[in-house]
């Protein structure tokens, strides 16, 4: 009996020392809970914090669509542009012919192609549907719309 003595003591020591750490840890975090309150009841402390969360959980919906709104918005904008200056005839000097893709997020836009010649400057506009002509598209015309695709 007088060797089993010890032993059961150590064990409810090391016992109160588990229960002590516990107990410690319990009450850190219950002074962390009522830290920032006038409040010292746990359970209105805990329906306040639901409350918050609900609250945020809203806001973050109605933020969610925001965003996802903002975002669909900012794809109808010009954010793709490329210009191709070409020269179409022999006859003149320079490239003074141009190719002017203007794309949104989608690609959908207009390419605009002026032909310069000695007497006058012809200007053309054709739709572009997700990255492609309404109408025959010169190769000048393809490689603005193309590059604008690229930025």
């Amino acid at each position: 009996m007088n060797q089993i003595l010890p032993f059961v003591i150590g064990i409810g020591l090391v016992w109160l020392l588990v229960l002590t750490v516990v107990y410690w840890w319990i009450f850190a975090h219950y002074n962390r809970l009522v830290k920032d309150t006038d409040e010292k009841d746990l359970k209105r402390i805990l329906d306040k914090i639901l409350v918050r969360q609900n609250l945020n959980k809203n806001d973050i919906t109605r933020l969610d669509g925001e965003i996802r709104k903002i975002i669909q918005e900012g794809t109808s904008h010009i954010q793709k542009i490329s210009v191709v200056r070409f020269n179409p005839f022999r006859d003149t000097g320079g490239d003074s012919s141009f190719s002017l893709a203007v794309l949104d997020g989608n690609l959908n836009g207009i390419v605009i192609t002026g032909l310069h010649t000695r007497e006058r400057t012809r200007v053309y506009v054709k739709p572009i549907q997700k990255g492609k002509g309404s109408y025959e598209l010169s190769k000048e015309e393809a490689r603005a719309i193309a590059e604008a695709i690229k930025k």
